[in-house]
């Protein structure tokens, strides 16, 4: 299992990471929230601890506001903010803007360890019934899809596959992964995965193509506006 942490306090950059690494976690660390959203762009996480205040070119950002749009773009990891304001009002705002814990510094070494790992055993959070990316809006309770307004038709397994990338917008999502959740892990090979996804970019024509294959691993949903 793996977390990563996002901390611009040097001290801490060393203390979570090591307490973290202690339960036998595998951990990456970002030392602010442009560095954190490379990471997530690269690589896959079971959790995210984010310090709440990062100082960028003189001004004070609130991590919030980052987890708050990438939960509007359909995130579902389960993130956890480490942060010194205490007050109540701070924690109702955590939870609002997406936050599934929310710990006060300073804070005890073995609880840290404990939400995390609880934070992990759930599991993504709920998500949203409407996921929606670039111009495509997917309704997972009707299990429809639509492309700049015009609905499509996708077999079963391409909905599946198009619904677990856009839940994990932007990260590298392993074929094995993809072959696992949507084929039950009935030891189907990437072959099988490679065909839907062609069939899928077939069926998502009428804009930029969203699906990056990384070679040799696997598939990432991508903002045709963006990076990638």
């Amino acid at each position: 299992m793996r977390v990563l942490v996002v901390e611009d306090d040097k001290e801490l950059q060393v203390a979570v990471p090591a307490a973290l690494r202690s339960a036998k976690l595998a951990v990456d660390l970002a030392v602010d929230l442009d560095d954190a959203d490379q990471q997530l762009y690269v690589n896959s996480y079971d959790c995210v601890v984010f310090d709440r205040m990062f100082e960028i070119d003189g001004r004070k950002v609130d991590s919030l506001d980052y987890v708050s749009r990438r939960r509007r773009e359909g995130w579902t990891l389960p993130v956890l903010f480490l942060t010194g304001r205490d007050t109540l009002a701070d924690r109702v705002d955590g939870f609002e803007h997406g936050g599934d814990d929310y710990l006060v510094k300073p804070f005890a070494v073995e609880e840290l360890i404990v939400r995390v790992l609880s934070l992990i055993r759930r599991g993504p959070a709920t998500r949203p019934p409407i996921i929606r990316h670039a111009d495509v809006e997917l309704d997972t309770a009707r299990r429809t899809v639509q492309r700049a307004g015009v609905l499509l038709t996708l077999r079963g397994k391409e909905f599946c596959v198009l619904e677990y990338l856009m839940s994990r917008p932007e990260q590298l999502v392993t074929s094995k992964e993809l072959v696992d959740h949507c084929w039950d892990g009935d030891g189907r090979d990437s072959n099988v995965l490679a065909v839907t996804i062609t069939r899928l970019r077939a069926r998502l024509r009428g804009g930029p193509d969203l699906i990056q294959a990384v070679r040799g691993q696997g598939y990432r949903l991508i903002n045709p506006g963006g990076a990638g």
